[in-house]
């Protein structure tokens, strides 16, 4: 059972990063086609993204909206997830269940009704609505990564500043606030990696203010270029070093609590 347990295990790891190892490998194909054998190493595709400015303007889209989704993301995770362990309300269960809604929905059924939503009133095509689309599709990542964090605290802890005289927000502060840091800042990660790597609803409301994973839609239309490997790879490598610090920051902390 354990041997076979390791060969699905190493298919399954095959699956899914074959395809991406194979990517970064042509990204340094002298070749235009993706061909084997490889016919010699070059870095001219990435010196051609890098000399191209639609790639830098799309890049800093995508670092804009990264960034901004993971804050707004993080701070709405963090008061959902506070509020469900803190207070108990009629349609609490309701409440929940709609908060972290979104993630089950297809993505291209959350494009659609985002565009619905901001076309009509002239929003759509800005930075600020795919920032407020990757907002309402991450929110939800990052409430149960914190709500997570807050099931392992004394509960104890904060009734206890309270009746040594510290207020609400100070006992926020001073207690809620520190022991959940860890989970916050892998929240802001994750959340940031989803948002840098996602297409679909970035496609739908972008209009011209596309983001990374769009500009690389609009290349490969109607054409085999090298160029997509290259911006494949840095991708991919931005988005999987987010997810691992985020991983990292949960594995340590966890290490320095049981010592």
């Amino acid at each position: 059972m354990t041997t076979f347990l390791r060969i699905y295990l190493l298919a399954l790891f095959g699956f899914v990063f074959l395809p991406i190892v194979v990517s970064l490998l042509f990204s340094f194909n002298s070749d235009r086609f993706p061909t084997l054998p490889m016919s010699g190493f070059t870095t001219i595709w990435y010196e051609t993204i890098f000399a191209d400015p639609d790639f830098w303007r799309a890049a800093r889209n995508s670092l804009i909206v990264s960034s901004c989704t993971a804050v707004i993301a993080t701070f709405l995770g963090f008061c959902t997830a506070y509020t469900d362990y803190r207070y108990t309300f009629r349609g609490k269960s309701l409440f929940l269940a709609i908060i972290l809604l979104p993630p089950t929905i297809p993505l291209i059924i959350i494009a659609l009704a985002m565009l619905a939503w901001f076309a009509p009133v002239g929003m759509s095509g800005q930075v600020w609505s795919i920032i407020a689309a990757h907002t309402v599709l991450t929110a939800p990542f990052a409430m149960a990564i914190i709500r997570l964090r807050l099931n392992q605290i004394d509960e104890s802890l904060e009734a206890a500043a309270w009746n040594l005289g510290a207020s609400e927000w100070r006992a926020m502060r001073e207690v809620i606030l520190p022991f959940t840091r860890p989970a916050i800042l892998s929240s802001l990660f994750l959340t940031a990696a989803v948002s840098f790597d996602e297409f679909t609803v970035a496609w739908f409301v972008s209009g011209l203010n596309k983001t990374l994973p769009v500009h690389v839609l609009e290349i490969v239309q109607g054409t085999i270029d090298p160029q997509v490997n290259a911006i494949g790879t840095l991708v991919f490598g931005i988005s999987i070093t987010l997810v691992v610090i985020s991983q990292l920051l949960i594995f340590f902390r966890l290490q320095r609590e049981a010592a």
